[in-house]
Order: C-alpha cells, then structure tokens, then sequence
C-alpha cells in the first residue's frame, strides 16, 4: 500500500508560466540521467510506474508535479547530463531548471539523485553549488548501490560524505531491495514539514 495514498500526478510543465500555483510545500528530485531517479521516486511513494521509469535516458523532459497530501507535492525534475539531446534543448532544460529554482517559494528541499557506481559528477556539482546558493537543503540518495559490494558501498559512502561536507545529507538507496526507503521517505518528509 502507499505510504502517500492520496498522491496522483497533477501536470507537465515546459515553462515556467505552466507551474502549479506556488503555494504549500513541494520537494524537488533532480540527478543526472539515468541514475534511477524516477525507480527511486516509485520506492519511496510505494507506488509502481507513478513516475515513469524507462531504459532509454534523458526521458524526464519536463517539470512533472505530483500532488502527495494536502498541498504538498513532489517535484519530478528533468535529467541533466545527457549527452543525446541538441545544444537548444539543453539551454531549454537548464533556464526552465533556473526559473524553477529561482521563483519557488514553496519548495523546501531538494533530493539528488547519484548512481553509487558514478559518484558525483561535473553536473552534480552544479546542482548542489546552485542548491546551496539559495539556501536548499539537499539530501542525495547514492542509487544502485545493490550493484556493488557491501564493503565498496560503504566506501563509497564515506568519499561522497566526504566529499560533501555541510553541503548536503547522503544515505546509500536501492530501488531494487528497497534499502533505504524507510530513511529517505523520513527525509522527504522532514522537508516537507519545513516551516519556510
């Protein structure tokens, strides 16, 4: 059963004249593509293909608003990092990113999504320097990490802890065993409860 029983997807947006109105409290999940973002959005929702899943990369296109409860929704970001897209909709990607981030007063923390095999990438760095530019609270979820063993995994852990620093809050996840669920569903919930 869903933990978020109400929750139902509520629009695409392409500009950010199509955002839903700027009130209550949303959570945005960005990371690059093909990190298991929409998978790990499935999890912690416990709700299978709520957020599309797909084998070819890139295909979260569009801000994607879904409603959770009560004026609180969940944000579905666009993939960034992709190679296989031309110049124009990357610029496109990148302002609408922008303006989303810039004019939300609603939104009260960000997860980034990080393929535990990749760690932080060039990209990343970018979303979490603009994270922390207007004072996002940013928890990365380190997906996939069934893929490793358990010794790498842990190793992996400390270096993006490391790494990180006050930045940000990480945790390995895995959509496949469901590790980590329990901790990132307190997360999302955690920053929706923020008071702004």
């Amino acid at each position: 059963m869903s933990q978020y029983p109400e929750a139902q997807f509520i629009k695409s947006a392409n500009a950010a004249t199509q955002f839903v109105p700027d009130t209550g409290a949303e959570v945005a999940f960005a990371g690059r593509s093909n990190c298991g973002k929409s998978s790990a959005i499935n999890v912690i929702v416990n709700r299978r293909q709520f957020a599309r899943t797909s084998k070819t990369p890139g295909r979260t296109q569009l801000v994607n608003f879904f409603s959770l409860s009560n004026d609180r929704r969940l944000v579905d970001l666009p993939g960034y990092g992709f190679a296989r897209v031309s110049d124009r909709k990357r610029d496109h990607w990148r302002n609408l990113m922008a303006d989303y981030f810039e004019i939300r007063q609603s939104l009260r923390g960000l997860f980034m999504i990080v393929d535990i095999r990749r760690q932080l990438t060039e990209f990343d760095r970018q979303m979490l320097s603009f994270a922390e530019h207007v004072a996002l609270p940013t928890h990365v979820l380190l997906t996939k990490t069934d893929k490793l063993k358990r010794g790498q995994a842990a190793k992996a852990l400390l270096e993006v802890r490391r790494d990180l620093g006050e930045v940000a809050t990480v945790q390995h996840f895995s959509a496949l065993s469901r590790q980590g669920e329990e901790a990132a569903r307190a997360k999302l919930d955690e920053f929706l409860s923020a008071i702004k």
